[in-house]
């Protein structure tokens, strides 16, 4: 087993355990916890490798409860439901997003993300994003602590997004991506010679909205599904064991009511349900693990396995949001739970988001978490 350390606050280590049981980079605490760099509890939570890629990347849905597959469409949907950029209004589209992560243990661990978008015509657009995970400067050393020096461990994935619409009200969307996990910098111990995982995947998402009258007020529904990372398993060793990656099913609705002219509430509400299965095996196939992932555990275990992201958004004359939402995991499947705020500005083309998880430091690694995000549209707009 080959062991890598941060230097960081005292009362932290961080340590990737590359072999023979990688799954994911966790974070151990003074007390023995452990987390996955997604903030869940890795004792109890489901096993797979590569979790940045569940990662919440944008400021809109970070202060909603991280509920996003069915808001309106941005440069963002290239992360939460592909199909939506079907109905982004202007011709380009271009979010940047910033997240230091896990900031209250780790001091140099950062999320960046950035989408873009681009109308083809009226039904189709295309859509691209770039995800890098920095994992920080650590120091390596082998299992007889020798030390072995310095390298920045980090994780990034590239997606390729084209969706298109079926008449005014549905679209689907078909994303491609390349992951690349260097975690060891390509050091060997014990005869075992460490190596970046690389694998491939793909998006499959439906989106469909439609207007309508509630409460004598204008309103607009909207109902999305996206299943995500459906791709090949990653090895971090040469003929080591191969590991899922977090296939995850996402469903939500999302309810835009105009109170008047120019005050509008949102209600968004998401379901995830990661698709590997239960209890970690390597010798089961990708499709066995997807399909399997509904019925191998319990009934109970099965309904434990879903999170909830119920989160609300207000905007005043298309000029200033709050929002505000919660994330609920089961205790038994990770245990993330946690308040999250946040507010919007737009300024002509131009927009800037912020959200803050509301958290106890006892309680999630993530509390305090920030995120920022710079968003911009170009061209003449659509009606929708």
């Amino acid at each position: 087993m080959i062991f890598f350390y941060f230097k960081i606050k005292r009362a932290f280590f961080f340590a990737l355990f590359l072999m023979p049981s990688l799954s994911f980079a966790q974070l151990i605490n003074n007390s023995g916890s452990s987390v996955n760099t997604n903030g869940s509890n890795q004792a109890t939570a489901i096993q797979t490798a590569v979790p940045f890629l569940l990662i919440t990347p944008d400021s809109r849905s970070g202060g909603m409860g991280e509920a996003g597959v069915a808001l309106s469409p941005d440069a963002n949907s290239n992360f939460w439901n592909p199909s939506k950029l079907a109905f982004i209004e202007a011709p380009d589209n271009v979010s940047v997003n910033y997240s230091p992560w896990l900031r209250s243990l780790i001091p140099d661990v950062t999320l960046s993300y950035l989408g873009y978008a681009h109308k083809l015509d009226e039904r189709n657009t295309i859509g691209a994003a770039i995800r890098y995970f920095n994992v920080g400067t650590i120091q390596a050393y082998d299992n007889l602590q020798n030390f072995q020096g310095n390298f920045i461990s980090s994780e990034y994935s590239i997606d390729g997004s084209f969706a298109r619409t079926f008449g005014e009200e549905f679209s689907i969307g078909l994303t491609a991506r390349y992951i690349r996990s260097n975690l060891s910098n390509g050091y060997s111990a014990s005869g075992v010679t460490a190596k970046p995982g690389n694998a491939l995947a793909a998006d499959v998402s439906m989106f469909y909205k439609t207007e309508a009258q509630q409460f004598g007020k204008d309103a607009l529904f909207s109902f999305g599904v996206n299943i995500s990372n459906i791709g090949t398993k990653i090895s971090y060793s040469t003929d080591g064991a191969k590991y899922f990656l977090p296939t995850n099913l996402k469903i939500g609705i999302a309810d835009m009511v105009n109170l008047d002219d120019v005050n509008s509430f949102t209600f968004a509400f998401d379901i995830n349900k990661l698709l590997v299965p239960t209890k970690p095996n390597s010798d089961v196939s990708v499709p066995s693990g997807l399909f399997g992932s509904f019925t191998d555990a319990s009934f109970t275990e099965e309904m434990q396995e879903l999170s909830f992201s119920p989160g609300v958004e207000y905007w005043y004359n298309k000029l200033f949001a709050l929002r505000a939402g919660y994330l609920y995991q089961n205790p038994n499947k990770g245990g993330l739970h946690y308040l999250t705020l946040g507010t919007g500005f737009k300024y002509d083309q131009f927009a800037f988001d912020f959200s803050y998880i509301a958290a106890s430091q006892q309680s999630s690694p993530l509390a305090n978490t920030l995120r920022f995000t710079l968003s911009a549209n170009f061209g003449s707009t659509t009606k929708q």
